[in-house]
């Protein structure tokens, strides 16, 4: 039987190719993962907002396949709408299902403190407009944001023609002194291969949208599963 130990449900933009491959990569023994999609067909500030209006019915599908812990699955989608957006999606969720809930932007903020990181430097994909506002979400919970820059993308098509090698180039670049940690954004972005590459060649943290998204349900789930090749924060279930 899958999922013996947990089912972890995802909700994710459709245009994402990217998620479901890693999280099924990284999952302890035991866990399953299970998908439904929101539609997105660009991911420009609009259409991430108009994309959580199907969220009830997304979690309902979830629900039928009795999955264990929901994560919305993706970070722009989740804080789109500033400070607090992401907890309006995860009480829309656990007050129809009655399912621990998060999403990927509260579980990043919730890594970055489980790390003890006060400030960051960021690689995205998304166009400025995207970064601006992730960048005030971060800001609003206590971390500075060294540098913040996006590869300009708004397709699924566009994205999905980097390698892990192109995030690694991105976010080395990114890198500054000051930041205490690497992040790159975007639960769609291939990046789970280099992270420990990332941190051994800057010496600190370097955390992704679906490394954070996994942490953070496993331990609403109760995995302490230590996970060692995705970089620093797997280590701390």
């Amino acid at each position: 039987m899958y999922g013996w130990r947990g089912k972890i449900g995802i909700i994710i933009p459709s245009l994402n190719n990217t998620m479901e491959p890693e999280l099924n990569k990284m999952v302890p023994r035991g866990i399953a993962v299970y998908a439904t999609r929101l539609l997105l067909e660009k991911g420009l500030p609009d259409d991430l907002e108009k994309m959580a209006a199907d969220t009830e019915q997304a979690t309902d599908l979830l629900k039928t396949a009795d999955v264990t812990g929901i994560l919305y699955g993706c970070t722009s989608g989740s804080l789109i709408k500033g400070v607090g957006w992401d907890q309006e999606i995860i009480r829309r969720i656990e007050e129809r299902t009655g399912i621990p809930t998060t999403t990927t932007s509260t579980a990043v903020i919730e890594a970055f403190k489980e790390l003890g990181i006060k400030s960051v430097a960021v690689a995205t994909p998304y166009v400025d407009a995207v970064n601006k506002i992730e960048k005030d979400f971060f800001e609003s919970h206590g971390v500075t944001v060294v540098t913040i820059q996006g590869l300009g993308y708004t397709t699924g098509e566009e994205l999905h023609r980097e390698s892990p090698e192109t995030a690694y180039a991105f976010a080395k670049q990114m890198n500054r002194e000051e930041a205490d940690c690497l992040f790159i954004s975007c639960t769609d972005f291939a990046t789970i291969e280099v992270l420990n590459l990332l941190e051994q060649d800057t010496g600190k943290p370097a955390m992704s949208s679906n490394t954070a998204s996994l942490w953070s349900i496993l331990k609403k789930m109760g995995i302490k599963d230590r996970l060692d090749d995705y970089g620093e924060i797997l280590r701390h279930l």
